[in-house]
């Protein structure tokens, strides 16, 4: 049974941030016009990185929880380039994960606790059952994987004896021709020498 820090992170934040989605969880309007910290210079390209954030909010709760919104500033913020001047780091926007931390409660997954958001056994078994799907996932695309790996070498050695059949087929062509010229040259023989008694006559 594979557990939840038995898949990678990023492929778990991935599957719970399409099934935020799927479930209606919508962002805000203006969550498409800001950054996610002045350290960053535009806009994500991402247009679903809200429900990717709160999916990896989600996963930080599970493995530091309980943690407040400070804490995960810290951990999503970053080196701004300040051109000829030295970088420097700051936190990410504490108004988005806020507004993350609401999403996810309004789900049953996290709740308020004395020192920030911890995980509910209902965001637990969530996890749980993801870390499954995911794991499942990994599986199916290890055994294309494996078919894949098996058709390509099946092609390549295809193309292999393709080549062989025409490397013989082109030496086989040289053989015969060469073959030819030497019976040719046999017959050139008798005619040169009956010319020669000719002019010695």
């Amino acid at each position: 049974m594979a557990g939840i820090f038995d898949v990678p992170a990023g492929r778990l934040i991935e599957e719970v941030a399409a099934d935020l989605k799927k479930q209606g969880v919508q962002a805000p309007g203006w969550m498409k016009y800001v950054k996610t910290g002045i350290s960053k210079e535009r806009v994500p390209n991402n247009k679903d990185w809200f429900h990717v954030r709160a999916g990896s909010i989600l996963y930080r709760v599970l493995k530091d929880g309980p943690v407040g919104t400070e804490s995960l500033r810290t951990y999503y913020g970053g080196r701004k380039n300040r051109g000829t001047k030295k970088e420097h780091f700051y936190k990410a926007s504490g108004k988005i994960i806020r507004v993350c931390l609401q999403a996810l409660e309004k789900q049953g997954w996290i709740k308020k606790d004395k020192k920030g958001r911890a995980l509910t056994p209902k965001g637990q078994s969530y996890l749980l059952k993801k870390a499954k799907e995911v794991s499942v996932l990994i599986e199916e695309d290890e055994k294309k994987g494996a078919i894949a790996k098996e058709e390509k070498k099946l092609r390549m050695l295809a193309a292999e004896e393709e080549a062989a059949h025409k490397a013989g087929d082109e030496l086989r062509r040289m053989e015969a021709a060469q073959k030819g010229k030497g019976k040719e040259k046999g017959r050139e023989k008798p005619e040169k020498k009956e010319k020669q008694e000719e002019t010695a006559a």
